[in-house]
């Protein structure tokens, strides 16, 4: 065909055929594009496990987007897998969630890192989550005098707000509280179903019992079918202000307890102990019962005691403040202060640890600090003392003498010093479940600061 010759032109019953040929096809096409759809979003999953949709509606899709989400497909498909939800803590759960949006990119290093500890010591998870869960709920299940084993007077309810729906905030405190007890008892994670029965029928978890089959009410009672319903031993009364009371049967108050005092463990004596005496080893943790302050401790205390950053001020910085450790141990909250730029100054009793503070250039006294006179030379004096029995309250007594008038007091301290002995007085912050874990104690703990007058 040449440059000048026209193109055949469409008849009319051209047109008729191919209208009657496309709508014989209709559903074919529409099999062919949604088998086009499915293929699109599964390749941007792993496994078939769904995060988010890859589509969303649009014509089409970017290659970064596929990436993103199958990494985040990847990542629960591992979680899945791997049945952390009956591991994980509420809160690391939703850390977890808020993650899979940008989620890091999926290696098996990675997946060691994050989910490696979970399957090592799985009971350490499933005894965290219990801890954090209750230790929002009731002042008692922060002190680890209340906790321990023999000890009578835990609650046996728990007051939740939010409860005047049947969704939002409240219903997911109930459901982080039934999940962790359930963890911990060896039980089935709580149902959607079950958290409606329990919401709409107080007693409906109490034991265990056949119910009809049915997400919600209106389901139930048109249902034929039953279902078994396994007992908590919980019980939920809901007010007409919103709250609800969830009371505990003997049984879970007794697992609370074992969890919690297994979690919590012993505040070991220290060097400092009435009669006690120090003795020479290497094994310091064992001998003098020396906790070291985690990190993440340490900058919440700088950040409670106003121990800012000198090295951040770009223009006439203030003049470095000077700052007293007492009972420094190894020097590692010295660290914090002199990378911030301020002058401290450490006493430590044992000669080991002094001398290692020593090895990193500070300046430390050995001696014991409680027989040391004060002088009120320093303007924030920050401390981590012993925790056995009451012994803290003689170390910051002491430590208040050698602020300067207006200086300030921050110490690290069990959480019994708060809620149980109520000795000394300031302004108290707690300090999240486990902070000292990897210092081998979990014993709950907060910090307290005071304030000397002007």
């Amino acid at each position: 065909m040449t440059a000048h010759t026209l193109a055949r032109q469409s008849t009319v019953l051209d047109i008729i055929a191919e209208y009657e040929r496309k709508s014989e096809n209709v559903e074919a096409a529409i099999k062919a594009y949604e088998d086009a759809c499915t293929a699109v979003e599964m390749a941007g999953t792993i496994m078939g496990t769904f995060v988010n949709p890859v589509l969303r509606g649009r014509a089409t899709v970017s290659a970064r987007d596929m990436r993103t989400n199958l990494r985040a497909s990847g990542w629960k498909a591992l979680y899945n897998r791997c049945q952390i939800d009956r591991i994980a803590s509420a809160k690391d759960k939703r850390l977890f969630e808020r993650t899979l949006a940008d989620p890091p990119e999926l290696t098996f290093d990675n997946a060691k890192a994050t989910f490696g500890p979970y399957l090592e010591n799985p009971r350490a998870h499933i005894l965290r989550g219990l801890a954090e869960t209750f230790a929002d709920l009731d002042p008692a299940y922060k002190s680890h005098s209340k906790v321990k084993i023999g000890v009578k007077g835990l609650p046996k309810r728990v007051i939740i707000s939010g409860l005047g729906s049947l969704h939002g905030y409240g219903r997911d405190r109930l459901r982080d509280i039934l999940n962790a007890l359930a963890a911990y008892q060896g039980k089935p994670l709580i149902e959607y179903h079950e958290l409606s029965l329990i919401l709409e029928d107080g007693d409906a978890l109490r034991v265990t019992r056949e119910v009809p089959k049915g997400d919600t009410a209106r389901q139930r009672a048109a249902s034929d079918e039953t279902e078994t319903i396994i007992g908590r031993d919980v019980w939920l009364k809901r007010y007409g202000n919103g709250n609800g009371h969830l009371y505990f049967g003997p049984d879970t108050l007794r697992d609370i307890n074992m969890a919690l005092a297994e979690f919590y463990g012993d505040v070991l004596p220290d060097a400092e102990e009435d009669d006690a005496k120090p003795r020479q080893s290497t094994a310091v943790s064992k001998d003098l019962q020396f906790y070291w302050t985690p990190d993440a401790v340490i900058d919440r205390a700088m950040e409670f005691a106003g121990v800012y950053n000198l090295k951040g001020w770009r223009h006439n910085p203030p003049d470095p403040m000077r700052i007293l450790e007492p009972s420094c141990g190894d020097g590692r909250i010295m660290d914090a202060i002199r990378a911030r730029g301020h002058q401290v100054f450490g006493i430590e009793y044992h000669a080991g640890r002094a001398a290692e503070a020593r090895a990193k250039g500070h300046n430390v006294l050995t001696a014991n600090f409680l027989e040391q006179p004060a002088k009120p030379d320093f303007d924030i004096v920050v401390m981590n003392p012993p925790f056995y029995g009451r012994h803290y309250v003689k170390h910051v007594r002491h430590a208040l003498h050698f602020l300067k008038p207006g200086g300030t007091l921050v110490s690290i301290l069990p959480a019994t010093a708060h809620y149980d002995h109520g000795e000394l007085d300031g302004e108290w912050r707690d300090l999240p479940v486990g902070s000292f874990a990897e210092a081998g104690t979990n014993v709950p703990t907060g910090m307290l600061k005071i304030r000397r007058p002007s």
